[in-house]
């Protein structure tokens, strides 16, 4: 393929991520191309401090390859997504679509016919609650909401797979139909087929849901962990 015939997408990451480009790395197909930016985040994770990202949005989107068509672009922060809610493709400035974690989750869930789920997050309980009312004002039902008490993304980001696994495990509800575990800094992405053999239902991490929203909405197809990754909305 000629690099002028790459699917192009844009990623505004935060500041503090140390994961979501490493996740990108792993869901991103042959034949597409990210590029990314990153915009100043203040721990620890508050409302206050996740509203401040929204304004800046668009001089972060400006600055991913200017001039060149973009697919799409993903917002890197899954409790900034539900706390800014239906605002953040305004604040973007109509580049491109723009997908969110949150955002994406409930694509996700749609079309794997969920309406009933369990959520963890790394989060203070406080932030925690930011994702699960925005999931429940979508008509999501929030069966069990759990918290891993941590208020820096920095320190999500180094938590241990057997940590991760423990938490989704003690997570999980049963009668929710998936599992959702929040923020792009948590690294789950390699545990999601382990988790869904053990638990016996879909799983969604914060990564595998914004790129996979972002390759469904443009149409192009990708391999992925989870069930997720096996459903097409085209």
């Amino acid at each position: 393929m000629r690099r002028c015939d790459l699917h192009r997408f844009g990623l505004v990451a935060l500041a503090t991520d140390m994961t979501i480009e490493g996740d990108a790395a792993r869901l991103m197909p042959p034949g597409t191309r990210l590029h990314v930016t990153r915009i100043a985040f203040d721990n620890p994770t508050t409302e206050e401090n996740l509203r401040r990202t929204g304004p800046r949005l668009r001089a972060a989107v400006d600055l991913l390859v200017p001039g060149i068509e973009l697919r799409g672009i993903g917002f890197g922060c899954t409790s900034a997504s539900a706390v800014l809610g239906d605002d953040i493709e305004a604040l973007a400035g109509g580049r491109a679509p723009v997908s969110t974690p949150a955002g994406a989750a409930l694509r996700g869930f749609r079309a794997l016919g969920i309406d009933r789920v369990a959520l963890m997050t790394p989060y203070l309980a406080a932030t925690t609650d930011l994702v699960g009312d925005h999931f429940e004002a979508q008509g999501l039902r929030v069966l069990r909401r759990s918290s891993m008490g941590h208020a820096d993304d920095r320190d999500m980001a180094r938590l241990s797979d057997a940590e991760i696994t423990e938490m989704a495990l003690a997570s999980d509800h049963p009668a929710a139909q998936a599992l959702f575990m929040s923020c792009t800094a948590l690294p789950a992405l390699p545990l999601i087929d382990d988790l869904e053999a053990r638990l016996g239902k879909p799983v969604l991490s914060a990564n595998q849901a914004l790129f996979w929203a972002m390759l469904d909405q443009a149409a192009i197809p990708a391999d992925g962990p989870g069930a997720l990754f096996r459903c097409r909305t085209w």
